[in-house]
């Protein structure tokens, strides 16, 4: 069992009956994405929000500095990614899910979400979890280790619900190689909601009202 990483916890209500697990992209932290929290507007809905840290590690594509990711990345442009720092963080979050679980929220009640690196690693874990999920939230992201993914995908999460969004100018993750994972996903059935919008690799405020309608449809 994978020890459990560091984490921020807000609870919109007490004794929450649903949880959202929301990965930080690549050189940030749980505190990334905290403040979103009370943007979302999700007045009535007693959810646990959960907000890791990643752990500590070189980048190769950042000269090797030492800063928290979920897996490395030698060459962005030819896709190169680190399976063995993938599938870590994969177990990592897998941890995270159980010990909602243990805590008694119903795995059909809990969203996996993340931004970036962090979403890479949602729709990574999130497709192959053998526990049902509420949803997964993929933003301005990818689908990392696409070549094993169709022998890999779990059969409890062939129906559950993703949220794609990207922004149009971004830099970081083409647009292109967002959809591209996009209409990967569609074309093995999944039920994917995407989102366009005029911004580059951040979060937009007509994001964040998308982002909250789906999760009361989902939660």
């Amino acid at each position: 069992m994978s020890e459990l990483l560091e984490c921020i916890e807000i609870e919109t209500a007490p004794d929450p009956q649903a949880a959202v697990i929301w990965l930080h992209g690549l050189g940030a932290d749980g505190n990334d994405f905290a403040p979103i929290v009370p943007e979302l507007d999700l007045d009535g809905l007693s959810i646990r929000f959960v907000f890791p840290h990643a752990t500590t590690q070189p980048v190769t594509i950042n000269n090797g500095m030492v800063m928290r990711a979920w897996y490395d990345i030698s060459d962005a442009a030819i896709r190169r990614e680190d399976e063995k720092g993938v599938r870590a963080s994969q177990k990592h979050v897998e941890a995270l899910i159980d010990r909602e679980v243990r805590r008694g929220i119903d795995s059909s009640h809990l969203v996996l979400a993340g931004f970036s690196q962090g979403g890479a690693i949602a729709l990574h874990t999130g497709l192959r979890c053998s526990k049902q999920l509420a949803g997964v939230m993929a933003l301005s992201c990818y689908l990392p280790l696409a070549d094993s993914f169709s022998a890999e995908v779990a059969e409890a999460n062939r129906a559950t619900p993703i949220f794609m969004a990207h922004g149009l100018s971004d830099p970081v993750v083409t647009h292109a190689r967002a959809s591209e994972a996009r209409d990967m996903l569609i074309k093995q059935g999944f039920d994917v909601e995407w989102h366009d919008y005029q911004m580059p690799h951040s979060v937009s405020a007509q994001e964040i009202i998308d982002i909250s309608g789906w999760l009361r449809r989902v939660l």
